[in-house]
């Protein structure tokens, strides 16, 4: 972590207030290099109070998202165990070493890009370890499957994607897409109370209306992944108001439901945070367990489809997942088909 991010922890740890010379001490730096980065701290939006007697408090923070504030809440989490997959979330359990993380040890925020999936790109590219995460405040050409836009207002969602380097088969990175949809639906309702539903492959519904989506972008050999692409946008912030009206039957947004304006930095903690630990139970072949909660919280299983994949269309009854984390199909004549893509519409 960095200085910033330590004192943020520090201070997040201690609400009461935390002297400049503690910091000093823990950080092994002078009060004054402590005041120094209090004052950067403010300048960025921190409302930071210093007391005689109390210390440093914080007693406002921005509504932004900032690489070393979210570094600082993930970190405050490292004391908890990563939850076992379950329909319910269990209570957080505090006090047990978590594993090495991957995902989120390597934070980045920009302003704005054209896509975080493109700036992952390059990075991957770069030979960056899998486990960075990029996010942006707004993208000016975010997408979502198929070719489609994905709106991305200024400050309003959550809009970042993840790189990573599984040692899976091409054709078992679907696993990954189901434990994103997992991660993302747990975080969001622990982080809301909310109840969300999955819609294969890739949607997060909440009373039937798309909240959040996922892109898998994936780059690999005939039988070898070089990396993964994860891509996630969250509309967190948007009110009725602020979406498209092409969207207003389909769209909606944690605030909508929740009739409350959300934390975006705590629950992008929180995401991470799910999305690190079901990553690694794909990385340990423990994906059953992960397809077993997907099952239990998807609109898909058990209705009748129709899949379009390009050209062609499919019709049957969404049964259930294979290993590899496809939906299968039973189809009008009885065979049991594996979809790995397309578009999925629920028949009426």
């Amino acid at each position: 972590m960095t200085t910033d991010a330590k004192i943020l922890s520090a201070l997040r740890a201690n609400p009461d207030g935390v002297s400049g010379a503690e910091l000093a001490d823990r950080l092994g730096i002078s009060r004054a290099a402590v005041w120094s980065h209090i004052e950067e701290l403010r300048k960025v939006g921190y409302d930071i109070e210093a007391g005689p007697h109390s210390g440093y408090r914080i007693v406002g923070e921005p509504d932004a998202l900032l690489a070393d504030d979210l570094l600082a809440r993930l970190h405050a989490r490292w004391g908890e165990r990563p939850r076992e997959p379950r329909s319910e979330p269990p209570e957080r359990l505090a006090g047990t070493p978590a594993p090495p993380r991957i995902i989120g040890r390597d934070i980045r925020v920009f302003e704005q890009t054209t896509s975080t999936n493109d700036v992952i790109e390059k990075l991957a590219r770069d030979g960056v370890r899998e486990g960075v995460v990029v996010f942006a405040e707004s993208q000016t050409k975010g997408r979502g499957r198929l070719g489609r836009k994905w709106i991305s207002p200024e400050r309003k969602g959550l809009w970042f994607s993840v790189l990573l380097r599984p040692d899976l088969r091409p054709q078992e990175t679907t696993q990954l897409t189901v434990a994103a949809a997992t991660a993302l639906r747990r975080a969001i309702q622990s982080e809301t109370g909310l109840k969300p539903e999955i819609k294969w492959p890739n949607d997060i519904l909440i009373g039937g209306k798309k909240v959040a989506g996922i892109l898998t972008e994936l780059s690999a050999e005939l039988d070898k992944v070089r990396h993964v692409i994860l891509g996630i946008g969250v509309d967190v912030n948007l009110s009725a108001s602020e979406l498209p009206v092409e969207l207003k039957k389909t769209a909606t947004s944690l605030k909508i439901e929740s009739g409350e304006t959300i934390s975006r930095a705590e629950l992008a903690v929180a995401v991470l945070r799910e999305l690190d630990g079901d990553y690694s139970r794909v990385c340990a072949r423990k994906f059953g367990a992960l397809a077993d909660e997907w099952e239990r919280n998807c609109t898909t299983i058990g209705k009748n489809v129709t899949v379009q994949i390009g050209n062609r269309k499919i019709r049957g009854h969404a049964e259930s997942l294979d290993d590899a984390g496809a939906l299968l199909v039973r189809t009008e004549h009885g065979r049991l088909e594996p979809i790995t893509g397309g578009d999925v519409t629920l028949e009426k």
